[in-house]
């Protein structure tokens, strides 16, 4: 027997209800707040991650479905995240000409090679939304505000937003050096993930979920530098403006030193959103503000922020909708009359459903009792008569009518 690939899940119709639902109530959400939603391709240039997403990160050095194409073996990754292909859509069709904000949702497949584990495949779903051209913090404010108000749709509450502010690239790199030189006697001691980012990226040095780097980091010496309040006096005065707004919608956030987010591109703003009761695996989704990626990429430069979730996480947090039973079954051992009924109840818009097995009456409303709330039932004397006869499923009460 072929199974899935390993790290790979069918959603299977018992859950696509809960997938709908999700999507609906993003969709719903998303528009009242003026988000358009955008659909790119599931492929990228490889190119595209290895600039927009950083090379290192985890995601680029170990996770990404990869491969040649072609002739001149293109090299193209099945996409890892989201972010990079929505940016490189928007400077590719010119949207930095329309007038600011620039607001993007969307929702689909990413692939990562991880091993799998519970709520984490290789191939798994995000949401997200992107917004481009503001630079003030009234645009970090709105986005983590309708991540809040999302997932308190989704039933999810007692939430507290994480919140950082990594700087510009302008104050950001002497903050780099100091970790540096902090960590520089204790770098033989640190993993082989870390030993790289010393080199390319001290900041994501932070993000690393090995022990022994972290029992490291929480030395007094290395703390000190690492809780430094480095950021110059106008990314400071970004964040606490953005604070005040959140203080004045009533988003409860505590400020997180070590957050610093997974991917390269992020400046000033990174937040997580957490559920306080959901234990120490409590971060529900991420983003941040990355000013710098637009230009990055071949665009203008242009402000931007955004966050993304996993649906399958979402998904193991949220109660299951259940089925909805259908609202007739027919009843007849005559299949063409049956057909002809069930067609006329769909296009009044109704759901409606019948035997196609001609087995007998009490088996076809032994059925009709499990799947639907009526029964509209036709024999001989329903056809001599020109009636039919609607049994409620729930009550037991049958009534004769001339029309359904």
């Amino acid at each position: 027997m072929i199974k899935a690939q390993r790290g790979t899940k069918d959603i299977l119709p018992d859950e696509i209800l809960t997938w709908q639902d999700i999507q609906k109530k993003a969709q719903e959400l998303f528009q009242r707040a003026n988000y358009k939603e955008i659909r790119t391709p599931v492929f990228e240039a490889t190119e595209l991650f290895k600039r927009g997403v950083g090379d290192s990160t985890d995601i680029v050095n170990k996770e990404m479905y990869t491969f040649s194409v072609g002739n001149n073996e293109n090299s193209i990754t099945l996409r890892p995240e989201n972010t990079a292909g929505v940016v490189r859509s928007y400077i590719e069709h010119g949207m930095e000409r329309l007038s600011p904000p620039v607001k993007l949702w969307y929702m689909g497949p990413m692939f990562r090679y991880e091993r799998p584990q519970a709520g984490r495949q290789r191939q798994f779903h995000q949401i997200g939304l992107e917004l481009f051209g503001i630079k003030e913090p009234a645009a970090d404010a709105e986005v983590i505000m309708i991540a809040t108000e999302f997932l308190k749709a989704m039933g999810l509450y007692d939430l507290t937003v994480s919140l950082n502010s990594l700087g510009c690239p302008n104050c950001r790199n002497k903050y780099k050096e100091e970790i540096k030189n902090a960590l520089k006697p204790y770098l033989d001691k640190l993993c082989d993930d870390c030993k790289v980012r010393f080199e390319k990226n001290p900041l994501r040095m932070l993000d690393c979920k090995n022990e022994e780097c972290k029992i490291i980091f929480e030395k007094e010496e290395i703390k000190e530098v690492i809780l430094k309040d480095f950021i110059c006096d106008e990314c400071k005065n970004h964040f606490e403006e953005l604070k005040n707004y959140l203080n004045e919608i009533n988003i409860k956030y505590e400020i997180d030193k070590m957050l610093v987010r997974g991917l390269d591109y992020y400046t000033r703003t990174v937040f997580e959103v957490k559920s306080n009761s959901l234990g120490s695996q409590n971060a529900i989704l991420g983003g941040g503000r990355y000013d710098g990626l637009v230009e990055m990429l071949g665009g203008k430069p242009t402000p931007a922020v955004g966050f993304a979730l996993g649906v399958e996480r979402l998904c193991s947090l949220i109660n299951k909708i259940e089925d909805k039973k259908l609202d007739y079954f027919v009843v007849s051992t005559m299949p063409d009359i049956a057909l002809k009924t069930v067609f006329e109840l769909r296009k009044k818009g109704f759901s409606a459903e019948f035997d196609m097995q001609k087995r007998k009456f009490a088996k076809q409303l032994e059925k009709a009792s499990k799947i639907a709330n009526k029964a509209v039932i036709i024999g001989e004397d329903e056809i001599k008569g020109g009636y039919y006869t609607v049994k409620d499923l729930t009550t037991g009460v049958q009534a004769r009518e001339e029309k359904i």
